[in-house]
């Protein structure tokens, strides 16, 4: 299982030890508003993190837990994984942060460190992101890593904005 380093964060493949940190993240109201529309419960939590070990045996990536290298907390997480956790469909490149984190510029060094792994190391052709329309947060970071606004679709049961961006287009940025 791969790990990732940014300036600032450490992405370690989602494990057991996470759990009280990526229950504290997705068991806020805030950070799930626009991507279940509900704060977990723990057995949510130890579903994701059972069904994230077995996608990392499977291919070999899913999702991460971004941990902040100065006090070693939990203050977020992301994935590369299937487009509607179907294995026909594109990559899809997700994140979500702690309340207190936002505005800081983690996620954007987040995606920028996931993007690289999946066009340079898995050589994707395409990545994409989704989102609520109104998560602007969100859509700003996916502009920022250099995505395309493509329109809206149907993803995960909702109307969501999507983004994407080919490996030719991010290597070219990367020159």
């Amino acid at each position: 299982m791969t790990v990732l380093t940014t300036l600032r964060l450490r992405l370690e493949p989602c494990a057991d030890v996470h759990f009280d940190g990526l229950y504290a993240l997705n068991s806020d109201p805030e950070v799930m508003r626009y991507i279940t529309g509900k704060p977990d419960t723990p057995e949510d939590t130890r579903s994701m993190i059972e069904r994230v070990k077995a996608r990392w045996i499977d291919f070999g990536y899913s999702w991460w837990s971004f941990i902040d290298k100065e006090n070693g907390q939990i203050i977020g997480a992301g994935c590369i994984q299937h487009l509607g956790r179907d294995a026909a469909n594109p990559l899809e490149i997700g994140w979500r942060l702690r309340k207190d984190r936002w505005h800081q510029g983690f996620a954007s060094e987040a995606a920028r460190c996931m993007a690289g792994f999946a066009f340079e190391t898995l050589k994707t052709p395409l990545l994409v992101a989704v989102c609520d329309p109104a998560n602007t947060g969100s859509s700003r970071v996916m502009e920022r890593l250099g995505m395309s606004y493509r329109g809206r679709e149907r993803w995960y049961d909702m109307d969501t904005a999507v983004y994407e961006m080919t490996q030719r287009d991010w290597l070219a940025r990367q020159a």
